[in-house]
């Protein structure tokens, strides 16, 4: 009996050892970034007014596998000629690519941006959808794109795991996973949910200026002593 009751500590021990450090090195980084720029996404929330899901959710789809600058241009030039998508589906597709060019696969996004604010005006009376379920039923949407648009569109819960989100959790050691979708489902399980809205800004961050995929600056990584550096061969 006694005997159950130390592995019952021990466990409530591990458990809250393994919360405490996360939530360490969570806010290390949220220090290191406090007078940074917002990302491009976030740029185009109203985070003092009302929120714009329609935006968050096209400027998304510009931002995959594109720099952060292009995306912030090619998205404030798009949202000149139509930020609702009952002006966007009267947009040619032509007109579309010619103002997110020269975003990654810009004729291809188009296309999916047409498709999507022809569909949430007219399967949606030209409200974007609020929940994942929902938004991963558009061609070109995501578990990335839906999560993101939940939480900062629509400030409800979600985790938004990209390939720097699931890098850098593999690279500390936190999670074991092959795949984004895969950290997701082991984040929604183990990470406290205070944590969840705020880690992909923070991560996507840290990702482009410290963590980098190969070679990163452990040098001037403030949680470098935090960090298992789990598959890093070089570092700076």
């Amino acid at each position: 009996m006694l005997s159950d009751f130390a592995n019952l500590e021990n466990l409530i021990t591990f458990n809250s050892m393994k919360i405490f450090e996360i939530g360490k090195i969570i806010r290390k980084i949220q220090e290191c970034r406090q007078n940074s720029s917002p990302t491009a996404v976030e740029s185009f929330i109203e985070l003092n007014k009302k929120r714009n899901p329609f935006k968050v959710l096209i400027s998304t789809i510009i931002s995959l596998r594109t720099k952060d600058e292009v995306t912030y241009k090619a998205s404030k030039a798009l949202f000149k000629l139509a930020s609702t998508p009952q002006r966007m589906s009267l947009l040619t597709l032509k007109q579309i690519q010619n103002a997110i060019y020269p975003c990654g696969f810009y004729k291809n996004k188009s296309k999916i941006i047409n498709n999507i604010s022809k569909r949430i005006l007219n399967e949606y009376n030209g409200k974007t959808p609020d929940s994942i379920d929902e938004l991963l039923k558009f061609k070109g949407v995501g578990r990335k794109t839906a999560n993101l648009v939940i939480i900062l569109g629509y400030n409800k819960l979600g985790i938004c795991v990209d390939t720097h989100v699931h890098r850098i959790f593999n690279r500390i050691g936190y999670v074991d996973t092959k795949s984004p979708d895969e950290t997701e489902n082991e984040l929604r399980k183990k990470l406290p949910k205070k944590y969840w809205m705020p880690i992909n800004s923070l991560f996507v961050f840290y990702g482009q200026k410290i963590c980098k995929p190969i070679s990163p600056y452990c040098s001037k990584c403030t949680i470098n002593e935090d960090c298992k550096k789990k598959g890093v061969t070089t570092k700076r």
